[in-house]
């Protein structure tokens, strides 16, 4: 690839990409349409028109226009061969290859006209009379709303092709470049901070194109009266998740997703006080959306969720794997791939390439493309700064920061990027909030934890560098479970009690004493005894022979006692004198991912007869296999089909 630089500093590119790509359209039978279609690269460049995977048919009613796009002066709307209807690509080609461009879906309009709303005589009012598109679906009703507070209107309707809805109030266009005023694409009508003035008649007009604040009342906790709703759309759609609360003092929104990967920024933005729009709609993009609402400097908050799923192909699950120009990247410290997304951090010059995604399975493969471009703005925000994190509790640290110095009027959103410290290969979390706080608390954490955060101011075209990084630590809680223990017997009289540690997910902390609790099945008198927090085994001396005892455990950390396991039961062996062997231990070694060979000696100072062995294992918190009959000779065993398995005997 070669660029260079004309006299007013563009770059120009000699690879073939599109410049303009054909769009769905609908339009009237007897109307004229463009499909756009222009591409850029080395000439001579030519395009040609394919409908429905075929060539298209050049006449005087329909041909390419010098600019590569389609015209077609009269559209046909008769059944078979002579409609127009259908499925529109543009096929680019020079001498180094051909590209094709995305579907265009052309459709003939069913129903056309507009539809005009009637109005009665109320405060806030949003009121119906059904018109000649179709009834609509969704109608705006009266409302009466308190000073300071939010009102909502929603208006829907269903036509061919998509109405678009404008609202009037006491029938003059409604103004909306205040900041309190949001119309949504969707057809819903916010108002927030209401006053006195905003009362009066409020109707919906939907058109097709086939015809041509006082003091808040005291709320004191927020309310979230609209929330997102779960929604289905196709690849390169935009659909938008709506956010209206209430509260006193005003809550601050934010969004996350539930799964905590990261909200792409870039595809998305906040629309009015905290409706999330996202564009160019991806596979990756599918998932729960949360939706909070928090009064600001209080923990006070309440969420709402709704789906996003995306409806993509692929059958068996497709591999993805990223490649910039034409090599494939690996994962460093800047650079990180996490499922199907390519992060890049703290961007650089050398950054600037072709970027693609290749997706590939057992029946082939596909390659989407991007061109990323450096652009060093000089007029981006500068970095927010003195970012600062208090810990809060167990789960939640408080982060906070200052504007940025430079261009702060241009930040649009605020990106809060959290991470644990220690590891590899940790993921990168990430929260998308408005640019109306330089606060927000995180209350998703693991307890006993480093975690190191970073803040990213964003302006519609670009984004400033990140901030500061900032490590604190979450509080240690009381451990989620005990120990899992196994009892067995060395002799008549004793009971060897060992266990494993508590994952660290689960111990919150450091262990710092065990509590082992036991008594005869048939009394009711508890002993306990407490052992360090480095003790792995107890024997338990002194028993009844051929009794039944029940065995409890407990962890404990700095914080406090968690909760005991359930009573495990044992019988001592019968009194004789045969005397039973010790328990060997065990040597593992994994022979692959999934294979591990078990090796065991008898300890030579053991007088008792083997007559065989039983061999145990268990993924952890599942339940226990085997046992697996061994004779006296064998000295080893390997075990296959495992996945991350912790074996016992």
């Amino acid at each position: 690839m070669t660029r260079s630089t004309s006299a007013r500093g563009v770059w120009c590119f000699s690879e073939l990409f599109f410049v303009k790509e054909p769009q769905d359209v609908t339009v009237s039978r007897k109307d004229p349409v463009v499909l756009d279609c222009q591409a850029r690269g080395e000439a001579p460049i030519t395009i040609t028109w394919l409908k429905n995977g075929g060539k298209v048919s050049e006449n005087e009613r329909i041909y390419t226009l010098s600019n590569g796009s389609l015209y077609i002066s009269e559209v046909e709307g008769k059944k078979g061969e002579l409609s127009d209807e259908g499925f529109y690509q543009c096929l680019a080609l020079n001498k180094h290859g051909a590209i094709l461009s995305q579907k265009s879906h052309l459709t003939l309009a069913r129903h056309h006209g507009n539809v005009c709303l009637g109005n009665r005589d109320m405060e806030l009012v949003g009121v119906f009379v059904s018109g000649t598109i179709s009834a609509f679906e969704v109608q705006p009703l009266s409302t009466e709303v308190q000073e300071g507070g939010v009102a909502r209107f929603a208006c829907k309707i269903t036509s061919n092709p998509p109405a678009t809805v404008t609202w009037e109030v006491n029938r003059t266009t409604l103004p909306l470049v205040m900041d309190r005023i949001t119309a949504l694409p969707t057809g819903v009508l916010q108002i927030y901070g209401v006053e006195q003035k905003d009362a009066g008649n409020y109707r919906c007009v939907a058109t097709t194109a086939a015809n041509r604040p006082s003091d808040l009342k005291p709320f004191h906790k927020p309310s979230i009266i609209a929330g997102p709703q779960n929604i289905t759309a196709s690849l390169h759609q935009t659909v938008i998740l709506e956010c209206v609360a209430t509260g006193n003092p005003k809550p601050i929104i934010s969004w996350s997703r539930l799964d905590h990967k990261s909200i792409d920024v870039f595809n998305t933005r906040v629309l009015g006080n905290g409706n999330l729009m996202i564009s160019d709609v991806k596979v990756q993009h599918a998932g729960v959306y949360v939706c909070r609402a928090t009064i600001p400097g209080t923990r006070n908050f309440t969420v709402a969720m709704a789906t996003l799923t995306v409806l993509a192909e692929g059958n068996p699950v497709p591999k993805i794997s990223w490649l910039k120009n034409g090599r494939r990247i690996h994962s460093n410290g800047r650079i990180k791939m996490y499922n199907s997304k390519l992060v890049i951090n703290q961007i650089i010059p050398e950054d600037d390439a072709i970027y693609q995604c290749m997706a590939e399975n057992s029946q082939g493969s596909i390659l989407s493309r991007a061109r990323l471009t450096v652009v060093m703005s000089e007029d981006r925000p500068s970095a927010p700064y003195n970012v600062h994190a208090e810990t809060m509790s167990s789960s939640a640290i408080l982060l906070a920061w200052e504007r940025p110095l430079y261009n702060s009027d241009k930040v649009i959103a605020y990106s809060v990027h959290y991470m644990k410290a220690e590891g590899l290969n940790n993921e990168e979390y990430q929260v998308v909030i408005g640019n109306d706080t330089t606060h927000y608390i995180i209350d998703d954490l693991e307890p006993a934890s480093n975690y190191t955060f970073y803040i990213v101011a964003y302006m519609p075209l670009g984004a400033s560098q990140m901030s500061d990084h900032v490590t604190q630590h979450t509080l240690e809680d009381v451990p989620l479970r005990a120990p899992e223990i196994s009892l067995t017997s060395r002799s008549p009289t004793d009971i060897l009690i060992s266990w494993l540690p508590i994952p660290a997910k689960y111990r919150r902390g450091q262990v710092v004493l065990y509590r082992v609790s036991f008594r005869l099945s048939t009394e009711t008198k508890i002993q306990v005894l407490e052992l360090p927090g480095t003790a792995a085994e107890h024997l338990l001396e002194g028993l009844r022979p051929d009794s039944v005892y029940l065995v409890r455990i407990t962890a404990a950390t700095r914080v406090g006692w968690g909760e005991a396991s359930l009573w495990t039961s044992h019988r001592t062996p019968k009194a004789t004198s045969v005397r039973a062997p010790k328990s060997p231990e065990l040597r593992l070694e994994p022979m692959n991912c999934t294979t591990i060979a078990v090796q065991w000696q008898q300890d030579a100072e053991d007088t008792a007869a083997v007559q065989g062995y039983k061999l145990y294992y268990k993924e952890e918190g599942q339940q226990e296999n085997g046992p697996i009959l061994l004779d006296a000779s064998d000295l080893e065993y390997t075990v296959s089909g495992l996945a991350f398995t912790v074996l016992k005997r």
